[in-house]
Order: C-alpha cells, then structure tokens, then sequence
C-alpha cells in the first residue's frame, strides 16, 4: 500500500517549523509527515503535538550514509512524496576572509551539495502533481558583501529550483523557490555571532528592519506552489529589490549598499 509523505527538512525551528505547523493543520490528503533536522528531542515534541502521523528523522544531510538511510525507508514504505520542503540551511555574516573556512564551506555543503544529494534521491519518488519547495533567499537577486558565500548558496538554490522545474514541468511535478527577505527566526542568532566590522553590523541592522515572521513567508510559499509558480518573493520591499536587481547595473546597487552603511 502506497503511503502519500510530506517530507521537510529543517523542521525543528524557524521556516520549517512553521511549514510543519500549517501543513499539519490545513492538508486532509496526507497520510505522514516526515521530520528532518539534527536536533532528535525538538523533532520529537513536534511529532508528539501533531494531527498526522509525523516520522522522525534526526540526521545530518551532509553525511551520505544518513541518506541511503532515507532512501530504503522512502523504498520500505512504498512512499511517494507529495510535497518535499527543502528548509536546512545556515548563514554567518561578516568578511569572507576574516570568518572560519570552515563555517562557510559548510553553508556550501548544506545550503547546497545536500539540497541537491536530497533532491536527486528523492525525486523518484515523487509524481504528477507533486511540489517541491525549495528554501532561496532575497539574497540570491544580488550579490550580498557581508554575506559573500551565504548570499552565492542562495543564488544557486534559485537558479537550481528554477532550471529543475522547468525539467520537471512535463512529468507533472512543480518547483517553488522561496526569496523571503529577512525573516524573524532564529537565522539571526546564528548569523550575528560571528562579524564586528562596523558596516557589515548596520547592514544586518537594516535587515532587520525589513523582518517578516515565518508564517507570512510559508503562508505565501504554499500558496504560490499550489498556484504551479516558479518563484515565491515574500514582501513588497523584496519585490522592489528584485525588480532592482534585475534591471539596474549590480555594481551600483553594491555601491549604494555600501554608502548606506
């Protein structure tokens, strides 16, 4: 017997703790909601709370054996996934030659390498009428200093959910990529730990200032993939900065970023 999923990653917090929340109180057609992030006790709460029956996964999608792990329990259950929301992910900010390597080859791992791994192993699972949102940012329009490599994985995201969707369109399956612009969640107590440059800390406090909650950015996101569109901008402010973007020379955005700081 096939088991209709929902499959969302970062589930334990912010975004995909909001996404978890709607999609477990508004869908009627799913039948289990798998929970992915790496904290086990915060997933655990959440699936004790919840209307449907919510499967815990407490992995760490960078590492591939924790994959396949994924892949024989897709296969196991005979699961074909409705919707998969890709949220995992982190930033730092501050000067690309002053943070740890470390730190910003892990936003690349995560933001990126396991969102593809995850993406391809997944896939087979899916069919016509399937969605699949992806987890992009405002800072994918343009080239963020500040937030050098953060800002790259996001670009990659958008231009990937873009490139797959349109792949996808003739079997039936429809990508979202999501650019909310700042978003009051726990980003931020990750983010601004690391950077003292006095121009990068008032660019972060202008973000701030343009903050959404998590539920007006998934509250959007569901709507426009139910409405089979490629692109979900959160906010009038980040609809300007995208239609900026795209029509204004990058270099004097940057520059403007710059003096404003």
């Amino acid at each position: 017997m096939t088991t209709n999923v929902v499959v969302i990653t970062g589930a334990s917090s912010g975004i995909g703790l909001e996404f978890v929340r709607r999609i477990d109180t508004h869908f009627s057609n799913v039948d289990e909601i798998w929970l992915i992030a790496r904290s086990r006790s915060r997933l655990q709460e959440l699936a004790a709370a919840g209307r449907h029956k919510m499967r815990v996964l407490a992995m760490d999608l960078t590492k591939e054996a924790q994959l396949d792990r994924l892949e024989d329990m897709l296969e196991e259950k005979r699961a074909k996934i409705r919707l998969l929301v890709h949220c995992a992910g982190y930033g730092l900010t501050g000067k690309f030659s002053e943070l740890p390597l470390e730190g910003q080859l892990g936003m690349v791992r995560l933001n990126c390498e396991a969102l593809t791994h995850l993406t391809y192993r997944c896939l087979p699972y899916m069919c016509r009428n399937s969605r699949m949102i992806q987890l992009a940012s405002a800072a994918a329009f343009l080239p963020q200093p500040g937030f050098a490599v953060y800002g790259a994985t996001k670009s990659y995201v958008l231009s990937f959910s873009r490139a797959l969707g349109e792949e996808l369109r003739g079997r039936g399956i429809y990508v979202t990529g999501v650019c909310p612009g700042p978003v009051d969640t726990p980003f931020f107590d990750i983010a601004g730990k690391i950077g003292t440059d006095t121009a990068l800390r008032k660019i972060a406090y202008m973000k701030k200032l343009s903050l959404v909650t998590a539920e007006v950015v998934v509250t959007k996101a569901l709507r426009d993939s139910y409405l089979k569109r490629p692109v979900s901008v959160v906010g009038l402010p980040m609809q300007i900065f995208q239609i900026l973007a795209k029509y204004l020379p990058h270099q004097w955005l940057l520059q403007a970023m710059t003096d404003a700081s």
